[in-house]
């Protein structure tokens, strides 16, 4: 408004003193042009002032003009300043920590025993399992997890991510007494990645360690309520401090994109192809000797739609894993072992997925820590297993989606990250649904069948049961 009663101005004066040549005036003639231009004057400067939203200033007072000495001088109009557009005005970049975001899920559970050996006498095993602690005879309403992640974009070429899990407990060393809710760092680490679409990255800090499909799979993705035995005795916890490559084509990862926006539950992104060197003791254990963990990871997704009929839209994804390691155990005597241990065994995963039927299974071969009765000492062992699953996805537009399983696990082998590194025999059927009503809430409930050695050198054979599992699991 201001720039254009400025040009309005600058105008009218030129206008005026152009339409009145000097040689055809009079004086007075003259002298009314000079009152009416400062009327004109006057009102601009009215309108100026009242568009800032100041008082007018009065015009001063002209001086006497002597029509026949004083020139009429031809005044140039006012150049008006050039205007930047607001779309070129440069926005302020975010700060880092602007970047950053919020998410978490808890998950509670209740275990009911409808049969079986909740209790048994010294020496015998009991019906326990090394994933969740309420299976037991004083077992009630537990908190499984309850993660909290704060991660994001702090550069163009730089990710953060930070998990905690406030469900955490502690044993003493011999792992008689149990304490609950104690906060544990679960990830901390940062990608950088090595080009711009983002296809090449190397990850530092603690992270998952990349072993087995299903160990990959986030808790709060997975459908069964628990990791098998065979695939998670690899790396129990499933993370480890060190440096891990991850490579996924632009042709993959669009798989699972499509996948990920139909609701499948994937794995998480850990690539199609992962190679990493870790520490090899477990999650926030101290490093005991100087040899390293080697993974190596791969994993391909397959669209069967040129198979036509039942096959369109179906994907296939198969891959395999391997690692070598040093590893050496908790002693029940107190301490850790002095002796490292061959940790060695690879992996093979497939998984049809469910659309609506799908299908995954895996299994693992190897050597490994694992205590021996005869000699009364640990020895590396041979070991394998694995599990097979079915299951059948069906949304829903009234109440939300259901999928109903089938899983079917078998182990034989030493348990690790337990004190003397138990042997563990499993055998266990779980039969059961997940339904999410909403994407905020799940609830699962299942029926397991086990036949298990607990894990605890002190006990001897196997203990079976018949068992109601339920969980409630929000997001947020």
């Amino acid at each position: 408004m201001t720039l254009r009663l400025r040009l309005a101005a600058g105008t009218a004066l030129a206008t005026l003193m152009i339409s009145a040549p000097a040689r055809a005036q009079d004086n007075a003639a003259l002298q009314r042009q000079i009152d009416e231009l400062k009327a004109q004057v006057q009102a601009l400067t009215a309108a100026l002032a009242a568009n800032k939203g100041a008082p007018p200033v009065a015009a001063a007072p002209a001086a006497a003009v002597d029509a026949a000495s004083a020139p009429v001088t031809l005044a140039a109009a006012p150049t008006a300043p050039a205007t930047v557009p607001a779309s070129a005005t440069p926005s302020k970049s975010k700060a880092w920590y602007e970047k950053l975001s919020l998410r978490g899920y808890t998950q509670m559970r209740y275990n009911a025993f409808l049969s079986g050996d909740d209790t048994a006498p010294a020496g015998q095993s009991r019906l326990r399992s090394p994933h969740d602690s309420s299976i037991s005879d004083r077992g009630g309403f537990s908190l499984r997890r309850a993660r909290l992640v704060l991660q994001g974009d702090v550069s163009d070429r730089v990710s953060l991510y930070l998990q905690s899990d406030f469900a955490s407990a502690v044993n003493n060393q011999a792992g008689s007494e149990r304490r609950e809710g104690f906060v544990q760092l679960r990830d901390a680490y940062a990608d950088v990645f090595l080009d711009k679409g983002k296809n090449w990255r190397l990850r530092f800090g603690q992270s998952k360690v990349p072993f087995g499909w299903e160990n990959m799979q986030s808790s709060s993705n997975r459908l069964t309520l628990d990791r098998s035995d065979a695939i998670n005795s690899a790396v129990p916890s499933e993370r480890d401090l060190g440096i891990v490559g991850y490579y996924t084509p632009t042709s993959v990862q669009q798989i699972w994109d499509r996948l990920g926006h139909d609701g499948q539950k994937l794995f998480g992104n850990y690539g199609a192809f992962g190679l990493g060197v870790f520490n090899g003791q477990g999650t926030n254990r101290t490093e005991q000797n100087r040899g390293l963990m080697k993974v190596a990871f791969a994993t391909w997704p397959f669209e069967l739609d040129g198979l036509g009929g039942a096959f369109e839209g179906q994907v296939l994804e198969i891959g395999g894993s391997a690692m070598m390691n040093d590893v050496q155990p908790e002693l029940r005597s107190g301490g850790v072992s002095t002796i490292a241990y061959d940790d060695d065994r690879v992996g093979l995963h497939a998984i049809l997925y469910p659309q609506p039927f799908g299908i995954q299974a895996e299994w693992n071969w190897g050597k490994g820590p694992e205590y021996d009765l005869d000699s009364q000492s640990i020895e590396t062992k041979n070991l394998s297993g694995g599990y097979v699953q079915m299951m059948y996805r069906l949304p829903t537009e009234t109440i939300g989606a259901l999928m109903p399983y089938g899983r079917w696990q078998h182990y034989r082998g030493g348990w690790k990250a337990g004190t003397n590194a138990p042997r563990l025999e499993t055998d266990e059927f779980e039969l059961g649904i997940e339904w999410q009503p909403w994407k905020a809430l799940e609830f699962t409930f299942a029926y397991a069948r086990m036949k298990r050695a607990e894990a605890d050198e002190r006990r001897t054979g196997r203990a079976e049961g018949n068992l109601i599992r339920t969980q409630v699991q929000w997001n947020y």
